[in-house]
């Protein structure tokens, strides 16, 4: 048996690169504490989200920084890590175009990226969207990054599957309702639905699947927290609820999968000639 430890982070990253910075550092030592291979941090987490997705107001009061991917701030990041594989959210540019982007990266620099493909509510008038999906190897084994609302679209998390993805790492800065929020944010709306989204993903593509998200406010957002890890049958192996906080689990990764494969395999199950991929959609 192999256990791998993998943790997921709910934390709250803003605008401060320094600050961002001590608080990695102190969540890589916690997770170094733990024995943890993968770290999973949220969606923005060096230099903040949006302050706002309202298309009915001034937009947000700033944009995050640019981060480069050969710039000090991931380097800063990869020092940080050493030999544990960390993942986190950052805003690139490319040819003057900010994206919305993931990195996994370790003391030897950068291992995959991706940019973010589905774009919520007005995300679309700061950032422009990814154009795909692959999983790349990294030491605890071949690995896919989503980003946020990534998850909520099937074919995502199935593209890196297909790939080969082991686990999927998917950061988020996933917030409560804007129209019908709740009280308690357990009972928001939009935090059953970021649960139910994790939860099948990992299950109809049996795989380990690792949820950060951004917790506590940031401009008129309000995040749901929630990070999590969910085994291959899409059952919750650790969580922080809506606390900030590490997710721990141990997982044997590969026996993980042989076991929630053996009987039913839904990769080597499907039937792609079957399904109509273009099908209009109807209003």
């Amino acid at each position: 048996m192999s256990i791998t430890h993998l943790a997921a982070a709910s934390a709250s990253f803003g605008r401060d690169l320094d600050q961002a910075y001590a608080q990695i550092t102190s969540l890589v030592a916690e997770a170094r504490a733990n024995d943890v291979r993968l770290l999973a941090l949220p969606e923005a987490a060096l230099g903040g989200y949006l302050s706002t997705l309202h298309t009915d107001g001034d937009g947000p009061d700033s944009l995050p920084p640019i981060i480069d991917l050969d710039g000090p701030e991931l380097r800063k990041v990869a020092e940080i890590a050493g030999d544990m594989t960390v993942v986190l959210g950052f805003c690139e540019a490319d040819a003057g175009a900010r994206y919305n982007s993931a990195a996994a990266l370790t003391g030897d620099g950068v291992l995959g990226v991706h940019r973010k493909v589905h774009q919520p509510l007005g995300e679309n008038l700061y950032y422009e969207s990814g154009e795909g999906f692959r999983a790349f190897d990294t030491p605890v084994g071949r690995l896919g990054l989503l980003i946020c609302y990534d998850k909520a679209f099937p074919e995502a998390a199935r593209s890196l599957a297909l790939d080969g993805a082991e686990v999927v790492a998917c950061i988020s800065a996933w917030p409560s309702s804007r129209t019908a929020g709740a009280a308690d944010i357990a009972e928001d709306r939009w935090t059953k639905r970021f649960n139910l989204f994790d939860q099948a993903r990992a299950l109809e593509n049996q795989i380990v699947w690792v949820a950060a998200n951004q917790v506590g406010t940031f401009g008129s957002m309000r995040f749901v927290a929630n990070a999590k890890i969910v085994g291959p049958g899409g059952d919750v192996l650790a969580t922080t609820g809506t606390e900030a906080g590490l997710a721990v689990a141990g997982v044997d990764i590969g026996e993980a999968l042989e076991t929630a494969r053996r009987s039913m395999f839904h990769l080597r199950d499907r039937r792609p000639d079957t399904y109509v991929m273009e099908a209009p959609v109807h209003a």
